[in-house]
């Protein structure tokens, strides 16, 4: 045995490791190599323990968002202290090791890998774990100077696999990597690049395949944007759409069901159509949507980039109601520039949108690293605006973790003061749950 990679196995990031074991099984490579999933920071440590036993050399794969980087750093320490070894390396990744390698490292990790994370894994597993020359690595040399390898290659989707067959991880399916919507206040364009990569239809039903042969009877999709699948520009593509919601009705089988522009992935309020909303009824099991509207503010929607504005919204919002499906809206408040007439125009949309039947799923303005907005202050919800909220959420019409989202903006900001971002350089962003990232 070479090498053992030891996976921090978090209920969170799931999605973008199972993306990396994909790429991994299908990969040829000299070096021997075996994986272990640990899923708390106790079996985490057992696992490092065993693994030096066994290998000259061990890796630890982490993933996390920003809001849990603090936390992560915190376990990391403890683990640290029950093992360790210089044959033992840290590598984080995922879209807060990105956006903020040097930070990363400082917190107590040997490597931050950068960028999408499939080419960096194989190349790292091929050097048994060397990441001297690997692309896509930022860690510190025996100097303690920092050593940056340049970015890996981008590349199809389909060149690696959406889940992994070998180790039986299965989740939604990647389809669309990248977002030519560079909202402000968002890490996936920075991160992934300003434009959609789209999965084939071909490889999609193949792993539709391989999820009915294994039992599985869920299909669900990861994306920035739904309707944009299979296009290249703003306009949605929906003949693209519909050929790969049938394909995928068909593939499932008659005992399987398709969701579609429903969690893990939204719609754009301008994108929604009756046609498109008919396509969603006719292939697909869900009976709601949610739809990403931010601000009930033309001028901050203006100001973030969000390219759509407040009608927009509620024209989606009552088209889809009328169809028959539940609405969720995405909202954040405390956005940077607010003024009290933008925040009460974003609680009368809340309203508005509440009384037609839709529900609100409130987010507070968070400073992800990486995103044009990192400088910006952490969201504060006001008094005002918590009481009008709670009513909301009394009703029954708003749901969210905005309060726990308040406590992550402020640290955040504390973090971004530490380091701050050297001139008017270009940043890198983040994903919800990044796929492919190491």
């Amino acid at each position: 045995m070479d090498l053992v990679i030891v996976l921090r196995y978090r209920k969170a990031v799931t999605y973008g490791l199972h993306v990396l074991l994909g790429a991994l099984e299908e990969h040829d490579t000299p070096t021997r190599y075996d994986v272990r999933f640990a899923t708390t920071p106790e079996a985490t440590a057992e696992e490092i323990e065993a693994a030096l036993a066994r290998a000259p050399r061990v890796l630890v794969l982490w993933s996390f968002y920003s809001p849990d980087a603090e936390a992560l750093a915190a376990e990391l320490a403890t683990i640290r202290s029950k093992v360790d070894s210089p044959r033992v390396r840290h590598v984080a990744g995922g879209v807060h090791a990105t956006a903020e390698p040097v930070q990363t490292l400082d917190a107590g990790w040997d490597v931050a890998a950068v960028g999408e994370g499939e080419t960096t894994l194989l190349a790292l597993v091929d050097a048994g774990g060397d990441p001297t020359g690997v692309p896509g690595l930022v860690y510190r040399d025996a100097t303690g100077a920092v050593v940056k390898t340049g970015r890996p290659a981008r590349l199809p989707l389909d060149t690696f696999r959406g889940f992994s067959l070998r180790w039986q991880r299965f989740n939604a399916l990647e389809i669309t990597r990248g977002c030519l919507y560079s909202c402000r206040f968002c890490q996936t364009p920075f991160m992934f690049s300003a434009r959609f990569r789209h999965r084939s239809v071909h490889n999609v039903r193949w792993h539709v395949d391989q999820m009915r042969a294994k039992g599985l009877r869920d299909v669900r999709f990861i994306t920035p944007t739904a309707l944009s699948y299979g296009t290249d520009g703003e306009e949605p593509n929906l003949a693209a759409v519909e050929e790969l919601l049938a394909t995928c009705k068909e593939g499932i089988g008659p005992a399987g069901r398709v969701f579609f522009g429903s969690f893990p992935s939204e719609i754009r309020p301008e994108h929604v159509s009756r046609e498109a909303l008919r396509l969603v009824r006719k292939y697909c099991a869900n009976t709601n949507i949610i739809v990403g509207a931010q601000s009930g503010s033309d001028r901050i929607l203006d100001a973030a980039k969000r390219g759509h504005g407040v009608e927009e919204v509620k024209r989606a919002a009552r088209l889809g109601i009328a169809e028959g499906f539940t609405i969720n809206v995405d909202m954040i408040f405390g956005m940077p520039g607010e003024d009290p007439s933008d925040v009460e125009a974003s609680l009368s949309l809340a309203r508005e949108l509440a009384d037609l039947g839709a529900r609100i799923h409130a987010h507070t303005f968070m400073p992800l690293p990486g995103t044009p907005w990192r400088d910006a202050p952490p969201g504060e919800v006001d008094p005002a605006t918590i009481s009008a909220v709670d009513r909301l959420s009394q009703r029954g019409s708003l749901y969210g973790h905005w309060r726990k989202q308040q406590d992550h903006a402020s640290r955040l900001a504390t973090a971004a003061r530490q380091y701050p971002r050297p001139g008017r350089s270009r940043t890198l962003p983040i994903l919800a749950d990044p796929p492919g990232d190491l």
